[in-house]
């Protein structure tokens, strides 16, 4: 269960969520004629979405390249978007990118003709040329040490925030956990016993940076101590017993 919202906000679109999954993956699992591998740390990417790969000599990608016509094996590239704080189902979203790879300074480089991200919500096939002319969120390198700093040394400011969540969205939960951060908010997990619900917070203004982060998430803060009726999680904890 997800997609819970708090109000309805901008957030990231699909071309710009794309490029920041593509920005901070680490590892990718390629398919190429019938055939797979994991790479980890083998893939950079250009300015403009085109993913440089260094494949291994032995792998799957160069004995597809072998037999391809002109040396461009087509080959399908999945990355996963992790949380980086421990969470049930983990996984926020992923990135696949089919297209042809074509030899160029030992690397081998991906031509997309098509791009597919599944989010929570559902799958959807991002515009090549959107694609193209995104740049990732400007948190997104940033995100995975402000969130774990978040849910181990703030937990109280989780607790915090759950202030500013709709009653109907807490009622059962058994634990809130920072789930990701872009400039336009912050997103709460919120865990019951079986099921789970996402919920965005949205900053006032655009993010731009950490400092500007830092400003947004204490207005929230702010908002949230000001909040005439809290609604605290031991709260939600404590009707969820009787």
């Amino acid at each position: 269960m997800g997609g819970e919202q708090a109000v309805r906000s901008a957030g990231p679109g699909a071309a710009e969520q794309a490029r920041s999954l593509l920005a901070v993956a680490w590892s990718c699992r390629v398919t190429a004629d019938g055939g797979r591998e994991e790479l980890c740390g083998a893939h950079t990417v250009a300015d403009d979405g085109r993913v440089l790969l260094r494949a291994p000599e032995d792998g799957v990608l160069r004995a597809a390249a072998l037999c391809a016509p002109r040396g461009e094996p087509s080959a399908v590239l999945e990355f996963a978007d992790v949380a980086p704080v421990p969470v049930r189902d983990r996984i926020r979203a992923r990135l696949w990118m089919a297209g042809w790879f074509v030899p160029a300074d030992g690397h081998l480089v991906l031509r997309p003709t098509r791009v597919v991200l599944r989010r929570p919500s559902g799958a959807v096939v991002v515009d090549l040329d959107e694609f193209a002319a995104a740049r990732p969120d400007p948190l997104a390198a940033a995100e995975a040490g402000l969130l774990t700093h978040l849910a181990d040394a703030h937990p109280d400011a989780v607790e915090r925030l759950t202030r500013l969540v709709a009653p109907e969205s807490l009622h059962a939960a058994t634990r809130v956990r920072p789930l990701a951060v872009d400039r336009h908010g912050l997103i709460l997990r919120i865990e019951r016993t079986r099921t789970h619900g996402d919920v965005r917070l949205p900053f006032h203004a655009s993010a731009d940076d950490v400092a500007q982060l830092t400003e947004r998430v204490h207005v929230l803060l702010a908002r949230a101590a000001a909040a005439s009726c809290p609604r605290t999680l031991q709260r939600q904890r404590a009707d969820g017993d009787r």
